[in-house]
């Protein structure tokens, strides 16, 4: 991924339309993350996020030639990824699955009730949380490998975080420079991120 290709989809569009396939597969690799994390707010299982994803980008496909605001890409497939993970769980609410409790005659509706995805609709803040943090992930892969190291290493979740003496050691750099170098690497990101 280039450092311009976030902020492209109009020209990824249209040289999609165009028939290259390498831009589809940048397309589909640049939104693959987003769309499964819709996709799993909603509660559906591995297998039903797999046949949303391939929905949201076969639906993709026919609407490419009609897309009127290319540069709008992230919003039509964050709509359309919500709207199909939600019609799933509706299909899914009314297909009855069978549990090793059915099988053994048991006659419990909790077993059922069980199996079925969780019903709390997908906020619109989840949305907006899902899309800066697939513009964060995003950002990351676009920073030299020096800025992209330290940065996993600082901000890893509080029971993984290592002390600065020891990111010093793995990144062989002065401790004292860790914050600094920290502070660059941040407004690196910050204009990647922007930039989308």
């Amino acid at each position: 991924m280039t450092a311009s290709a976030p902020s492209d989809d109009a020209s990824l569009v249209a040289r999609c339309r165009q028939g290259d396939a390498a831009a589809w597969q940048t397309l589909v690799k640049r939104y693959q993350r987003l769309v499964y994390a819709i996709v799993s707010r909603v509660g559906l299982d591995e297998h039903m996020a797999a046949d949303v994803f391939q929905t949201v980008f076969s639906r993709l496909i026919e609407h490419m030639p009609r897309l009127s605001q290319p540069e709008r890409l992230q919003a039509w497939i964050v709509t359309t990824a919500k709207r199909e993970a939600l019609r799933a769980r509706e299909l899914a609410r009314r297909t009855v699955s069978m549990t090793r409790h059915d099988d053994d005659g048991g006659t419990d509706g909790d077993a059922i009730e069980d199996t079925l995805a969780d019903e709390t609709p997908l906020a619109e803040q989840m949305l907006s949380d899902l899309q800066q943090l697939d513009r964060l992930r995003n950002g990351l892969d676009l920073l030299d490998e020096r800025c992209r190291e330290l940065l996993m290493l600082v901000f890893r979740d509080e029971d993984e975080r290592l002390p600065y003496d020891e990111v010093a050691k793995i990144l062989g750099i002065p401790q004292g420079s860790i914050g600094p170098t920290r502070g660059r690497c941040l407004d690196k990101l910050r204009k990647l991120v922007g930039s989308e």
